[in-house]
């Protein structure tokens, strides 16, 4: 038997499930929008803080408020002191921690923005990710609602400077504790009741996904879905179940208040709800916020597990169409809340805090799909060509390629193998260089330099396969002195953009 060793295979490149590799054209659309939302921030009088991508496990709190599973849904690693550590899950749990560890430091309130990856261990799919960016702003140590009313007037602002018309977006605005009155009113407070209570919330929070009648059955005695699978329900009889679904069905907040007052009245929480959802409305309308930008909307019920007062939901109104070729309204592109008891945790003591967090990936999506983004067309470098490879010419070289970015241009010198002239120009040609600069050694004892301007006279790159044939296309080809080079190069690059903006 022939014992020869195996020749190794080669190792497969494969991206890891539900991770995306991203280019040029998305980082720089990525950094454009993030800059606009950081202008509102900074003008808003928020500083940003940064905190590491992982957290003790534990100080993560209840990341997954859909599943009792309190180390799934993060992925997570143990350290060499046996303390496990995960991956952050979104940005504010990180800066509760930050701000009970430094607590003596900090100033308080505490305005602060951030924006970084979180990551999520669940199954991927379609326009799911398990990598992704948040972009949060947050006021840690204010108490009253008008700290929620100004991150409400903040998201529209923030809205706007990206470009979105009004009429287009609405920023939605709810309470956790009118519901927690509601639940009181139908006899689910106390504590004995808070599995009850927990199922009425995870119920609610499909109201989008399967609407007032899906909603409806996991309120009662449950739901089997298309495939048979059966979720078991809250339980609700016919009178709560109606009251639940008053209370998430309001469209109307002014023509409905009267009777949810009466609803949640005598309840614990119930009426302080409904004052501060009142508050809200008479701040963002005395400075100027019309409920078409910020508006009062008891059916906004994602995340009320999660807060302990205000909750709001940035929202787009305009239709897109889907994979499936179906005209739908865009949605949701970040929410937040009040979260009085996350910096408690670590504290014994109650400090108040409220934010909210921008989903940058499917906010960068809407704005593509207004044209709002990506528009600024970005200059490929200026190719400084490599005619012969001795220092003195290389040192040449390169003093115009830093030249012209001592200038502000764009500017590479070719840095494969410069023997092949005509592999130069297809590299030029694939990354849609807009001037070439050539020098060979006739040039060079003139002190001149060839500038060719590739827009105008562009070939198709296999048609210039050696010097003598460059040296007889002389399209668009100027011979300039070398004290002219950056002054040249700058005029043909400015009447390339006004051609580009007679184009439009």
């Amino acid at each position: 038997m022939n014992d020869k060793s195996k020749k190794p295979q080669k190792l497969k490149a494969r991206l890891p499930r539900g991770f995306v590799d991203r280019s040029a054209a998305d980082i720089r659309a990525v950094n454009e929008m993030t800059g606009k939302i950081r202008e509102v921030y900074e003008r808003y009088g928020f500083d940003p803080v940064e905190t590491p991508l992982f957290e003790y496990t534990d100080a993560l709190g209840k990341f997954l408020p859909d599943a009792d599973r309190p180390n799934e849904g993060v992925f997570s690693l143990q350290d060499d002191d046996d303390q496990w550590m995960s991956l952050r899950y979104d940005l504010t749990a990180p800066l509760a921690r930050h701000v009970a560890e430094n607590f003596q430091d900090i100033q308080l309130p505490y305005r602060t923005y951030r924006a970084g990856y979180v990551f999520r261990n669940e199954k991927p799919g379609p326009g799911r990710f398990r990598q992704f960016m948040q972009f949060d702003a947050d006021t840690v140590g204010a108490a009253g609602v008008q700290a929620d009313a100004e991150m409400c007037m903040m998201m529209a602002d923030t809205l706007e400077a990206l470009g979105i018309k009004r009429g287009d977006y609405v920023i939605r605005v709810n309470n956790r504790k009118v519901l927690d009155g509601v639940l009181e009113a139908i006899g689910l407070g106390g504590e004995d009741k808070a599995g009850q209570r927990l199922n009425v919330l995870r119920a609610i929070d499909k109201l989008d996904k399967f609407g007032p009648e899906g909603v409806k059955l996991l309120l009662g005695p449950g739901r089997k879905d298309e495939s048979g699978d059966f979720t078991k329900g809250a339980g609700l009889d016919g009178d709560q179940i109606a009251k639940v679904l008053f209370f998430v069905g309001i469209k109307d907040y002014a023509e409905s208040a009267e009777a949810l007052a009466e609803l949640v009245a005598g309840t614990s929480k119930g009426g302080e709800g409904v004052e501060e959802l009142n508050m809200i409305g008479a701040l963002v309308t005395g400075a100027g916020y019309a409920s078409d930008r910020v508006k009062i909307d008891p059916s906004v019920v994602r995340g009320l597990e999660y807060y302990t007062g205000p909750v709001y939901e940035a929202e787009l109104l305009f239709d897109v169409t889907n994979e499936k070729g179906e005209k739908v309204v865009f949605g949701s592109v970040g929410g937040g809340g009040r979260y009085d008891g996350l910096v408690s945790r670590f504290m014994g003591q109650p400090v108040p805090a409220t934010g909210f967090s921008i989903g940058v990936s499917r906010l960068m999506t809407a704005l593509k799909n207004l044209g709002k983004l990506g528009q600024d067309q970005v200059i490929a470098p200026v190719l400084i060509t490599v005619m012969d490879g001795d220092a003195e010419s290389m040192g040449r070289y390169q003093r115009f390629t830093q030249d012209l970015r001592a200038a502000g241009i764009r500017a590479e010198m070719y840095q494969g193998n410069w023997k092949k002239f005509g592999n130069q120009l297809k590299y030029a040609d694939r990354r849609d260089c807009p001037i070439a600069i050539i020098q060979g050694g006739d040039e060079r004892a003139q002190g001149m330099v060839q500038i060719k301007d590739l827009i105008e006279g562009k070939r198709l790159a296999g048609e210039i396969e050696d010097n003598a044939t460059w040296r007889e296309a002389r399209v668009a080809q100027e011979i300039v002195s070398e004290a002219e080079l950056v002054a040249k190069v700058r005029e043909i690059l400015e009447a390339q953009a006004e051609d580009r903006r007679r184009a439009v």
